[in-house]
């Protein structure tokens, strides 16, 4: 073995060895350098940057930040923030716009759901105004309607609802709830293609007008008609109607009821010899008082809530006018026929009077929590059983 080639191949290890080792050494400080002035070169990610709500910060668990040994990605953090964020929605918590940025939108004044929309551009009305598809919305109407008349009918008295619909000038919107379904079958009537109608089945009135008249879609109309299909209209015109209502001041009033043996009111039966009447005589001890019902400001007319048939509204209608007994009454010289079609078998009248003890009730306990939340006692009130 030649003792100087070992010694050559040693020197020859160590030389190899120092400038790999060197090599390592620049290129790491090259790498360190490039990289340091890579980071220079784009902008710092930040929280403020996504103008995120100042109620959500505190939500944000800072030891994930501050804990060193943690290995937590800028997007990680991002997305617990958002989390947290979505969390806080849910459970009710509102996000508000923040005080100093009035650059956008926030009108707390406007419904739910539409703050970030300009006040002025949201209407708190609507209407039931047939518009056309085509030419300039300003001529879409020739005659604006000033009544609104609503019929729940089914397609078997159609020939009711014709006579009926004939009284009510053009002055009049016309709309029909459908209980059985059947709506095409009324363009035999001229009238109809002009009229709206509403179908779902085996719904009463108070159901379809619940859903379809609300306060703020019959806003344009001066008085809204809600009736049946079962009424004869022959001593019946619309517009004298109303020229009668205005004369004697009546908000709340009906036509009066020819008698028969169905009548169940003495203050809906017609005074041949009158134009409007206000009050009435009762069987005795139904009356406590002669301005409440059901001798005064009373109608036999109801007003919808989530009960089905709505029997005994009839008796809360005078808390809708003051005073309720001037300004609630009955239309003698304009009257019909009601021709009490039956539709009422025994379970659903039992549901009748059940509803009707379910909402004196209500009203009862509305009563007292009211009063009682003002500190002072309920004033006595009477609401008579049929």
């Amino acid at each position: 073995m030649n003792m100087s080639k070992l010694g050559n191949l040693g020197r020859s290890g160590i030389a190899k060895k120092s400038n790999e080792t060197m090599r390592i050494i620049v290129t790491t400080f090259v790498g360190v350098v490039f990289g340091f002035f890579v980071g220079l070169s784009f902008p710092t990610i930040s929280l403020t940057r996504f103008n995120l709500p100042t109620g959500l910060i505190p939500s944000i668990d800072l030891s994930y930040i501050e804990d060193r040994n943690s290995a937590l990605s800028t997007e990680s953090l991002l997305h617990h923030a958002w989390s947290s964020m979505i969390s806080q929605n849910r459970s009710g918590t509102t996000v508000t716009q923040s005080v100093n940025d009035t650059s956008k939108i926030w009108a707390s004044t406007n419904p739910r759901g539409a703050e970030r929309l300009p006040p002025g551009i949201v209407a708190s009305e609507s209407d039931l105004y047939l518009r056309r598809l085509w030419g300039k919305p300003s001529e879409d109407l020739t005659v604006k309607p000033k009544y609104l008349v609503t019929f729940t009918v089914g397609y078997d008295l159609k020939h009711n609802i014709d006579a009926a619909v004939k009284k009510f000038s053009e002055n009049f919107s016309i709309l029909l709830f459908h209980y059985d379904g059947r709506t095409t079958e009324w363009d035999e009537f001229e009238w109809s293609k002009r009229a709206i109608h509403v179908s779902v089945r085996k719904q009463t009135k108070w159901w379809y007008a619940k859903r379809f008249l609300h306060p703020d879609i019959v806003a344009p109309y001066d008085y809204i008609f809600v009736w049946d299909e079962d009424l004869g209209v022959e001593h019946f015109d619309a517009e004298e109607y109303i020229r009668l209502v205005r004369k004697h001041g009546l908000e709340i009033s009906q036509p009066g009821l020819q008698p028969n043996n169905k009548l169940v009111w003495q203050m809906t039966k017609r005074r041949p010899e009158r134009e409007v009447h206000k009050e009435t005589e009762e069987k005795p001890g139904w009356c406590s008082d002669p301005h409440l019902p059901p001798c005064a400001a009373f109608v036999e007319i109801m007003a919808p809530n989530d009960l089905i048939h709505g029997w005994g509204l009839d008796f809360a209608l005078r808390r809708c006018v003051e005073p309720a007994h001037e300004k609630i009454g009955v239309v003698d010289a304009q009257w019909i026929v009601h021709q009490t079609i039956p539709s009422l078998g025994s379970q659903v009248r039992d549901r009748c009077k059940k509803e009707w003890t379910m909402f004196q009730g209500r009203m009862t306990n509305a009563e007292k929590k009211y009063y009682n939340d003002l500190g002072i006692e309920p004033p006595n009130s009477t609401v008579r059983h049929r």
